[in-house]
C-alpha cells in the first residue's frame, strides 16, 4: 500500500497542493473539512481537504465514506454517507458477526467416516460413507489423518460402495457466475469441501511440450487427483477452458501462456467427489482399497463412525477468514448460520438476504442488499453510514477488532513507518475497480474512530471484457491509488479528530 504519514510538514504541503486542484464534481453531503479540535487548532494543526485527496486519486465513479467516534457512534465527518456501494470483502465483517451470534464461538464442523456394516476380517461388510459437515477448512493433511485412522481400524477393503455426501450445505456451483471460470477464489460450495475447493495445477516444459500434474498438496501430504484433468492446447486464447465431464472437471490451457514451469490453483466444480477422490488415493497408499466414490443423497447414513476430523472452533476460523479473506469460509459459515435459523436456502442470494434482514433488525442498519456472504458478487450494496453504525454498535468492536488485519501506515516508498502515530485495524475489500476499507483507528491516547470508505467505478468495471476479468488493464494501478487515498483520508482524520 503506497501511503504517507501525517507530519506537520506533509500536512501543510498537502493542503497547499490540494488548493490548486479542481473541486470534485460530486458535492459532499456535509462539510469535508470540519472544524479542527481546539487543542489541534492551538498547536497549528491543519489537514488536507478531503475533496482534494479524492480528486488527486483519479478513481472516477464515486467515493463515499463516514467516520465516527467509536464510543458514541457520533458521525464526525462524512461524504455521501448514505450512498450504497459494492462492499466487496468488507461484508465479511458482517458475516463474522452473523455466524458468531447464530452458531457460537465454539462451534466446530465435523467430517466423519461412517461404516454402514461391521468390520470383519479387514473388510467393511457394507458401505463406507465420507460424511461432510460443512467444514470450509478441511485440507489434504486432515484427509490423510482420516485415511490413517481408517487403516488403524483394520479396514483394508469395502464390500459395498464408497459414498460421499455433501448435503450438510446446499450445493452451489460457484459463488459469482460473473467471474472467469479458472479463478481459484470463486469455487463451488458443498457440505463436503477440500482445500477451499481448489485443485493444484503444476506444469514444466519437457522437450517440445509440457508435463502437467493435477494434485492436492497439503503441508505434510499430497495426493494425485483423477477427477480433474488438464490438456495443453496450442492456441493463443482463451487462456483456460472448462467443461463438465459428468462428475469431473476437464480443463484445457493455452500452451503459449505456460512458461518453463509453474503452478496455480484452479476451482473444482464437484467438491464432494474431489474429496472422495483424494481420500481414496491416500487410503490406498496406507493399504485400504476403496472403490471409486459415488454420491449419496440427503438421507443420513446409519452405521458406526470409524473416524472423525473436527475443525478449529468458529472464533479462530473466522479470524483467519477476516485476515486472509477466504471466500469459501465466508460462504460456508454464512450458509450454516442461515440453516441454523431454520431456513434451507436454495441459493447464496437467499441466504445472504436472511443475513441482511438479521443485520437490519439487530443493528438498526436499514435495508441492505446482499447477494452472498463473501462480497464477491458486485450486486451487493452497503452504505458507509450503515457500516459505521455496525462498527459502533455495542460489543461489536470487542468481537471484530481482534479479527481485523493491522493496516500499517507507509511512507512514499511503500515501507511501514518505524513509528506509527496510531493503529489501524480494518477489513479490506477489493474487486476490479472497487475498493473498500472499514475498521478502527486507535491512537496511543485520545478517542478511537470507526470508519468505512467505499470507492467504485462501476462504468469502467462494466466495460471489462470477459477474457480480461482476472487482470484488466489499469486495474492494479486503480487499486493502488485507492489504497493511497484511503491512508490519506485516515491520516486526515487522525490529524483532525483524535
Amino acid at each position: 500500500m503506497s501511503e504517507r504519514v501525517v507530519t506537520r510538514r506533509w500536512v501543510v504541503s498537502a493542503l497547499m497542493a490540494g488548493a490548486a486542484l479542481p473541486a470534485c464534481a460530486n458535492a459532499p453531503s456535509r462539510s469535508p473539512l470540519p472544524p479542527i479540535r481546539p487543542d489541534r487548532a492551538a498547536s497549528g494543526a491543519v489537514a488536507p481537504a478531503a475533496e482534494a485527496l479524492i480528486e488527486a486519486a483519479r478513481l472516477g465513479g464515486q467515493v463515499a465514506y463516514a467516520v465516527a467516534d467509536a464510543a458514541t457512534g457520533e458521525v464526525i465527518e462524512a461524504r455521501l454517507p448514505d450512498r450504497t456501494q459494492p462492499p466487496a470483502s468488507v461484508v465479511k465483517a458482517l458475516t463474522a458477526l452473523y455466524a458468531l451470534e447464530t452458531l457460537g464461538e465454539g462451534h466446530r464442523f465435523a467430517t466423519r467416516l461412517v461404516a454402514t456394516g461391521p468390520v470383519s476380517g479387514g473388510r467393511i461388510e457394507g458401505d463406507l460413507v465420507l460424511l461432510g459437515g460443512g467444514d470450509p477448512t478441511l485440507d489434504t493433511d486432515a484427509m490423510a489423518d482420516l485415511a490413517q485412522a481408517l487403516r488403524n481400524r483394520g479396514v483394508q477393503a469395502v464390500t459395498g460402495r464408497f459414498l460421499v455426501q455433501g448435503a450438510a450445505l446446499p450445493a452451489i456451483g460457484r459463488i459469482d457466475p460473473g467471474q472467469p471460470d479458472h479463478v481459484g477464489y470463486n469455487p463451488s460450495i458443498s457440505g463436503l469441501n477440500l482445500n477451499y475447493n481448489r485443485v493444484h495445477f503444476r506444469w514444466r516444459r519437457v522437450g517440445g511440450g509440457h508435463e502437467v500434474v493435477m494434485d492436492a498438496p497439503g503441508n505434510r501430504h499430497n495426493a494425485a487427483v483423477s477427477v480433474a484433468t488438464m490438456q495443453v492446447v496450442n492456441r493463443q486464447t482463451p487462456l483456460y477452458t472448462h467443461a463438465d465431464g459428468g462428475g469431473s472437471d476437464r480443463w484445457t490451457v493455452a500452451a503459449p501462456a505456460l512458461g518453463r514451469e509453474g503452478s496455480r490453483w484452479l476451482p473444482v466444480r464437484h467438491p464432494d467427489l474431489y474429496a472422495g477422490d483424494v481420500l481414496r488415493g491416500l487410503a490406498r497408499a496406507r493399504g485400504s482399497v476403496l472403490p471409486p466414490p459415488e454420491r449419496l443423497g440427503r438421507a443420513q447414513p446409519q452405521g458406526t463412525v470409524l473416524a472423525e476430523h473436527v475443525s478449529a472452533p468458529l472464533g479462530p476460523l473466522l479470524r483467519d477468514m477476516m485476515r486472509w479473506s477466504t471466500n469459501l469460509t465466508a460462504e460456508a459459515v454464512g450458509l450454516a448460520a442461515t440453516q441454523a435459523r431454520g431456513v434451507r436456502p436454495a441459493s447464496l442470494a437467499q441466504s445472504a438476504g436472511v443475513m441482511a434482514d438479521w443485520a437490519s433488525g439487530r443493528y438498526a442498519l436499514g435495508a441492505l442488499r446482499l447477494v452472498d456472504h463473501s462480497g464477491l458478487g458486485e450486486a451487493s450494496r452497503v452504505a458507509p453510514a450503515q457500516m459505521v453504525r455496525l462498527l459502533t454498535a455495542p460489543r461489536v468492536a470487542d468481537r471484530l477488532h481482534g479479527m481485523m488485519r493491522d493496516i500499517p501506515l507507509r511512507d512514499r516508498n511503500g515501507r511501514p513507518l518505524p513509528t506509527q502515530p496510531f493503529e489501524v485495524a480494518a477489513k479490506t475489500g477489493t474487486l476490479n475497480f472497487v475498493s473498500g476499507l472499514a475498521g478502527y483507528v486507535t491512537p496511543p491516547a485520545g478517542r478511537q474512530l470507526a470508519f468505512a470508505i467505499f470507492a467504485a467505478d462501476m462504468q469502467t468495471r462494466a466495460r471489462i471484457a470477459a477474457a480480461d476479468r482476472e487482470r484488466p488493464a489499469g486495474g492494479r494501478q486503480w487499486a493502488q491509488r485507492a489504497r493511497q487515498m484511503q491512508q490519506e483520508l485516515i491520516e486526515r482524520w487522525g490529524a483532525l479528530h483524535i
